[in-house]
């Protein structure tokens, strides 16, 4: 017995000091999510915080048995690979080399795996600009590696490789690489064979190198938007050896000193710190930094110019990220936040139209899904006190971009008849069903979306009226308050939806909010149905629930959201709403629109409700496995959802200075914000069931509302929530003490 009772002590000595050295990005799994039920959420993607060097797995999804060469850099999110490098022992040499891989290992930090039927182990490390490639070659057999531009060129002079690739938009991407083994062959790759020739040009141009008995062979490289010079110099300032264990540990610091700007302990379940902290992880990798030694690149012009003060930052997909990941830095990395604002703004600058970006990259702005949602990023940014930037030339982008620019989705050209009525009649005319589209300027496959463009825009006109205010341009403020009202326009009293409408002002007769407007709902809603859309007001969440009867009514329609039927066997409801997915009734978990619906019980009076929903969604759909995302995952836009969410509250309105309360997932968080303020969060009693707030004490004073301001937590502070299992339909549910909205409808309006 005594021996048992010293082996256990041990173990526990043994488990208590593992934890004590594992560190934020141990927690981290690259894998969550890289298959889900329609969608791939996410990538294993491989990077420094806010890299520009990124890569993830030369295949299509994780199921793929064979990967195509190895990657050296994602210029977008999830797509536009540029070069490639391949390495063999045992195939025909080709451009692309494609083989099988085994034993893969993904860390943010690092990447291995075993290819080429296991003769080759690569293994890889990444910087800012630059990255290092270490090949295993495990056989006798000569050893080959080539790198690949893609489209462009490449040229070998000794040891170094350079060249370029021409990618969409016209962008050229430059690179340089350095080996550090002088290889007994090398030259142009033609035909399958190593030529003497020192330049390859045009489609898959490569260059092969080979090496007798090489054992290991390190490759360090960069790339650069400038030039093959910056690339270079951006080598020689990042990585001067060919140690890919210095360069891995220097990424991994950087990963923990960013990871760790929040840090949480007692978790209600096991699994939850690496929930969390996969999570975070997500929110670091857009967008990406895109200056280089003091200067950058600017898609919208394909000019170099000096960063003046601001490092530049591009691909951010604004319609995901403005609803909580821009909002998380703002607390976390405010500084950051502050030049990618500069960055947009400037982005805005040297566009032609100078309208503000929806889909910024680095090979331009593909104008993707609809609305202006830029906009928000910035009021929410000034109303919580980030300065540093202009406010007032990013007024004036954001308001051509939405008065200039068509809101017809997906489309970037000047604005069309559609835009014309918007403005006078406020909303945006349907089309009936069967009726031809006669505007030009409507994407054929995207449709007119006419009640999420309505809605959405009503919530850009309304951050429009907030920077106005600002300013002190009191008419443009009034005007654009007054505009923000439109989604009122299409509220249809007698069913309690937003409803499609003819040019006439008729609702569209036999409408099903389920299911009508073709694929996607696109011809009246947008990739979610109408279930979606009735909740999407977030400016304004007062309004709605008068809108809706008042708060009985409003939460009894919540209630039916996640309790309603889909209408249909699951395969027929995806086959036509593939991103509607991760569904709690019509309530889709995997889509961005539905991100803030949980929280808006406690608008009503039922913040335990909220407090219910919000852990129920955590633990249902996000786990620590290869399935553990419900689908849309876009870069940051639903695992900050999933941050905020487990640090129990959230920002339902950006650009409305607040915080609704949720229900933490950890009996204590500490969140680093600016200039070494601290704010912690203290569940106290909190567990897997604990989850309903009993009471709550802000900076010491008692706290009745199941909400904060901005100013409240700014300069850190302590909130303390006490836990229980049972709900408190007392606390924070009184009319009054709900979080705040828009102006009261005008009753002159």
């Amino acid at each position: 017995m005594k021996q048992k009772v010293i082996l256990s002590l041990l173990v526990a000595t043994l488990t208590l000091m593992a934890e004590a050295n594992t560190q934020p990005v141990d927690y981290v799994n690259p894998y969550m999510g890289n298959i889900s039920h329609l969608l791939q959420p996410t990538l294993p993607t491989v990077h420094v915080p806010y890299g520009m060097m990124r890569v993830y797995p030369q295949r299509g999804s994780y199921v793929d048995t064979r990967i195509n060469g190895l990657p050296v850099c994602v210029v977008n999110h999830r797509e536009n690979g540029v070069f490639n490098i391949s390495a063999t022992q045992h195939q025909p040499i080709s451009h692309v080399i494609s083989t099988d891989w085994d034993n893969e290992s993904v860390k943010p930090y690092y990447y291995s795996v075993d290819i080429d039927g296991q003769s080759v182990t690569a293994e890889y490390a990444p910087a800012e600009h630059s990255a290092i490639y270490r090949f295993t070659f495990h056989d006798d057999a000569p050893a080959t590696v080539v790198f690949n531009s893609g489209n462009g060129e490449m040229r070998v002079a000794g040891n170094e490789i350079a060249g370029y690739h021409d990618t969409w938009g016209n962008v050229r991407v430059y690179f340089c690489a350095q080996v550090d083994k002088t290889p007994s062959r090398c030259g142009a790759l033609q035909q399958g064979n190593i030529t003497d020739v020192a330049t390859a040009r045009g489609g898959n141009a490569a260059i092969a190198m080979q090496w007798s008995g090489a054992g290991k062979v390190c490759a360090r490289y960069a790339v650069s938007f400038i030039s093959v010079e910056q690339a270079r110099a951006s080598l020689a300032a990042e990585i001067t050896h060919f140690d890919l264990e210095k360069v891995a540990q220097h990424a991994r610091d950087l990963w923990n000193a960013e990871l760790g700007k929040i840090e949480v302990a007692q978790p209600t379940r096991d699994s939850d710190l690496r929930v969390f902290y996969t999570s975070l992880y997500r929110c670091l990798e857009r967008p990406v930094c895109l200056s280089e030694n003091g200067r950058h690149f600017n898609p919208s012009d394909h000019m170099v110019y000096p960063d003046d003060g601001h490092k530049f930052y591009t691909d951010d997909w604004l319609w995901d990220t403005y609803r909580a990941a821009h909002p998380l830095r703002v607390l976390i990395a405010p500084d950051r936040e502050t030049d990618m604002i500069a960055s947009l703004i400037g982005t805005a600058q040297h566009d032609r139209n100078h309208w503000f970006p929806t889909f910024p990259s680095p090979t331009g702005d593909s104008r993707r899904m609809n609305c202006n949602h830029g906009v928000a990023v910035v009021a929410d940014a000034w109303e919580k006190g980030l300065r540093g930037f202009d406010l007032g030339k990013a007024y004036d982008y954001c308001r051509a971009a939405i008065e200039q620019k068509t809101l017809m989705p997906w489309q970037g050209g000047k604005a069309c008849a559609l835009d014309t009525f918007y403005h006078t009649h406020g909303y945006i005319p349907a089309l009936a069903p069967g009726e031809s589209e006669t505007v030009k300027g409507v994407n054929g496959f995207e449709k007119r979306q006419p009640v999420p463009v309505t809605l959405g825009t009503s919530y850009d006109q309304w951050c429009l009226s907030r920077i106005a205010t600002a300013l002190g341009r009191t008419a443009d403020a009034t005007h654009y308050l007054k505009c923000s009202y439109n989604y009122r326009n299409l509220f249809n009293p007698e069913t309690g939806f937003f409803h499609p409408k003819d040019k006439d002002g008729n609702f569209l007769p036999n409408i099903d909010y389920r299911f009508s407007g073709g694929l996607g709902a696109r011809e009246y809603y947008d990739e979610n149905n109408g279930w979606t859309y009735r909740w999407d007001v977030q400016h304004n969440p007062a309004d709605l629930i008068a809108l809706m009867g008042g708060r009985e009514s409003f939460c009894n329609n919540l209630d039916r959201t996640f309790g309603e039927w889909l209408g249909k066997s699951r395969y027929e409801f995806y086959s036509q709403l593939p991103d509607h997915t991760g569904n709690v009734g019509q309530f889709s978990m995997a889509n961005e629109p539905s991100l803030h619906i949980p929280y808006l019980y406690a608008y009503a009076g039922k913040p335990w409700m909220t407090q219910k929903v919000v852990r129920d969604l955590v633990h249902e759909w996000f786990r620590d496995d290869l399935m553990g995302v419900p689908g849309d995952e876009d870069g940051g836009g639903m695992s900050a959802w999933v941050v905020f969410s487990m640090m129990g509250f959230y920002p339902v309105t950006p650009g409305m200075p607040a915080y609704t309360l949720g229900s933490p997932f950890f009996g204590e968080i500490k969140i680093h914000l600016a200039h070494g303020k601290v704010l912690r969060i203290v569940a106290q009693g909190c567990s897997e069931n604990a989850k309903y707030i009993q009471s709550a004490t802000i900076n010491g004073r008692p706290l009745d509302k199941p909400w904060i301001s901005h100013n409240d937590i700014k300069d850190g502070g302590t909130l303390i929530l006490v836990m229980s299992e049972r709900r408190n339909t007392a606390w924070g549910s009184a009319p009054g003490q709900e979080p705040p909205s828009a102006q009261p409808y005008p009753a002159s309006n």
